[in-house]
């Protein structure tokens, strides 16, 4: 890795018995990872300024890694809420660019933070408290705010804890990935790097929130502490050949997907959506069936055969996003 300061030193075990949070110095260290390819650098500004506006007692770093291009050593600050940049040592694209900062990080704790997000004041404090709790959860996320053009929408989970079946057939898109906070030693040693093979880096998320679930429901902090920003220019929002692949990426690999009737009807739903998009009809129209016969009522389907007739998909999504909702 390039980075403009010495490695960090390795991350310190964090185990059962080690003490919950009482005093300022008794809260274990938190890493931000902020990935980055360079083009959005004033929402990457405001994201770091939310990590510096935390309300978090204990030590925070961020760690801001550049994919396919140069760091901004602009960004270096040697504040309270240190910042550091590096370059992705490891596969391009998103997951290699996380995976990177995991590794150099060397926090008690490591989060995520995507550039074009931000969070609110007490986002860490109310994570880290329920992560130091008895039962020691190796994950916790967090709700979110969904803003697109300008409207903003809390969206809530209604409950505190995100199991493996929940998983299997929801990607829980309000536990987003600028809102998951993990054991790092749990991370690394347990659940695994952010899955490198997933085309464009999509729905790795879903991955590893499912690799997580294995071994323990998720901790959800479920208040709208992440504000997530779903813009027009989103490099992820509207690819829809690497979409698919990263859709039968997940069938290949979960198979359990695939078992369960209103996952499979969910993920083809998904698929139907994305081929009318690119305008395959006759192949929308055959994962529409099987997204109906999977589970009656598919609102994607429904969707879907609106594009089949002619709507355009971009509107469509940009009528969800005003939702707060995503495909």
């Amino acid at each position: 890795m390039t980075s403009q300061r010495p490695a960090a030193s390795p991350a310190p075990e964090v185990g059962p018995d080690a003490a919950r949070p009482t005093g300022p110095g008794s809260w274990p260290s938190v890493g931000v990872v902020v990935p980055t390819g360079g083009t959005r650098p004033h929402l990457l500004r405001r994201a770091l300024d939310s990590v510096s506006a935390q309300d978090y007692p204990g030590e925070v770093r961020v760690l801001v890694v550049h994919d396919r291009v140069e760091p901004d050593t602009g960004l270096v600050s040697d504040g309270p809420r240190p910042v550091d940049v590096a370059v992705n040592t490891r596969t391009p694209g998103l997951a290699g660019t996380r995976n990177t900062g995991i590794l150099a990080i060397g926090t008690d704790y490591v989060a995520f933070l995507d550039d074009d997000d931000h969070w609110l004041p007490g986002k860490l404090t109310a994570q880290v408290r329920r992560a130091t709790a008895e039962d020691r959860p190796a994950m916790v996320t967090a709700s979110m705010r969904v803003d697109f053009d300008g409207v903003s929408t809390p969206r809530l989970l209604g409950t505190d804890a995100i199991d493996h079946t929940m998983l299997t057939r929801n990607i829980v898109a309000t536990a987003h990935s600028s809102g998951m906070l993990f054991d790092r030693a749990a991370l690394v040693e347990r659940i695994g790097l952010v899955s490198e093979d997933i085309p464009g880096s999509q729905n790795e998320d879903w991955d590893v929130k499912l690799r997580a679930a294995r071994l323990g429901p998720i901790a959800h902090v479920d208040e709208p502490l992440v504000v997530v920003d779903w813009n027009r220019t989103s490099h992820y929002a509207r690819s829809w050949d690497t979409k698919i692949a990263s859709w039968d990426w997940m069938l290949a690999h979960h198979p359990e997907i695939a078992r369960d009737r209103r996952a499979s009807a969910r993920v083809h739903g998904q698929l139907a959506f994305a081929e009318a998009a690119r305008g395959r009809r006759v192949a929308a129209l055959r994962h529409v069936a099987r997204a109906v016969v999977g589970f009656q009522g598919a609102w994607r389907s429904v969707v879907t055969l609106a594009v089949v007739a002619g709507a355009r998909p971009d509107a469509v999504i940009d009528a969800l996003h005003r939702r707060g909702r995503g495909l």
